[in-house]
């Protein structure tokens, strides 16, 4: 057990992180009610010998914090309308280039009460040819678990309807359950 389980087992957090995880996919994370999720998911990834992603805005990554965000695997957003390509593009383009990448997300995109999830993960996941993770920060078990894979099909509004009922039975497990937002819905059919 490294430094990082040690500091969970601690605390009483469970680590249960089995599956095998290849060098390349996305890995959703929910509910994110608080900055504690961060911390915690970070912590267990690393318990199990892992390192994780994670984007963030451009403006934290200014000198010396840069480097330190940048060597614990944050990458770089910038969030104004002048891009000159996709965020969505650019992850992609990271997926070809690296050897490894786990991208660590979180569809909600805030830490406030968001039906309205982000589909970024799924699309990107899908033009990128690479599986999802589906991934819970559990307060009431005190746990960080990353337990389904889940291959997108590339219809969007069928693959975030999967992944918001895999999510809808972990309301009460996030640190604020008022501020999460998922609720059941039935799959659309095929076309």
């Amino acid at each position: 057990m490294n430094v990082w389980g040690k500091i969970l087992k601690l605390f009483e957090w469970k680590v249960d992180i089995h599956l095998p995880i290849p060098d390349k996919c996305v890995i959703c994370v929910a509910p994110h009610t608080s900055n504690w999720d961060f911390l915690l998911g970070f912590a267990a990834y690393h318990a199990v010998g892992r390192k994780a992603n994670f984007l963030m805005k451009k403006s934290w990554f200014f000198w010396p914090l840069g480097c330190l965000l940048r060597a614990v695997g944050g990458i770089p957003v910038s969030r104004g309308k002048k891009k000159k390509i996709s965020l969505v593009d650019q992850l992609v383009a990271d997926f070809s280039r690296r050897k490894y990448l786990n991208l660590a997300v979180t569809p909600e995109g805030t830490r406030s009460r968001q039906p309205n999830w982000h589909t970024g993960a799924v699309r990107i996941a899908y033009a990128a040819g690479v599986p999802i993770y589906l991934g819970v920060v559990d307060y009431g078990l005190k746990s960080v678990c990353i337990s389904a894979k889940y291959i997108p099909t590339g219809d969007v509004e069928r693959d975030m309807t999967y992944i918001k009922n895999y999510y809808s039975i972990y309301d009460d497990g996030a640190l604020h359950p008022e501020k999460f937002d998922c609720e059941y819905k039935k799959l659309p059919d095929r076309k």
